[in-house]
């Protein structure tokens, strides 16, 4: 795969959680947050666009997330539970973006906001019709879905490289 190859990144941020006292990175799926991840995993495989790798979240609730969302998915692609995408900075995410090999030509990264949601607006350069309106509108809610995609090299990935191609929220 050249480094002229059009790559896609898929942004899902982790399905509704439960509200608990105890810790933040043990929180579970709520009951709504189980019923939502397999759509938002039927919802990615309706897109075309199917991951050879996922970076996901070491938190409880991220983990839950993709393995009801992948169980939707016609192939499985290499997971890696990655801590750094736990509480990580839009900065840090690019980061871990650019560490990707080039035999990979497309990736979901499973997460949380603020990041999740900043990472695509920090990455999206143009959006198709009126994708980024919406996205903005929602704020990346629980099972949200970004798609974008981009020419080139992962390690040269930065803000504005990406064309916002696919948004979807389960209630928006």
């Amino acid at each position: 795969m050249s480094a002229e190859t059009t790559r896609h990144v898929v942004l899902l941020r982790h399905a509704k959680a439960e509200r608990t006292d105890g810790d933040d990175h043990e929180r579970p799926l709520a009951a709504r947050g189980r019923e939502d991840a397999p759509a938002a995993g039927r919802r990615l495989a309706g897109s075309g666009v199917l991951p050879d790798l996922a970076l996901c979240s070491t938190a409880a609730r991220c983990r839950e997330t993709w393995r009801l969302a992948l169980s939707e998915l016609p192939e499985q692609p290499r997971t890696v539970y990655e801590e750094r995408v736990y509480r990580a900075s839009p900065g840090e995410l690019i980061a871990l973006l650019n560490e990707v090999g080039d035999e990979v030509g497309s990736l979901v990264v499973i997460g949380h906001n603020p990041g999740i949601h900043e990472l695509a607006d920090a990455l999206t350069g143009e959006a198709d019709g009126d994708l980024l309106a919406r996205m903005h509108r929602s704020g990346l809610p629980t099972s949200a879905i970004a798609v974008l995609a981009f020419t080139g090299s992962w390690r040269d990935i930065e803000p504005g490289a990406g064309r916002l191609t696919a948004f979807w929220a389960p209630h928006a």
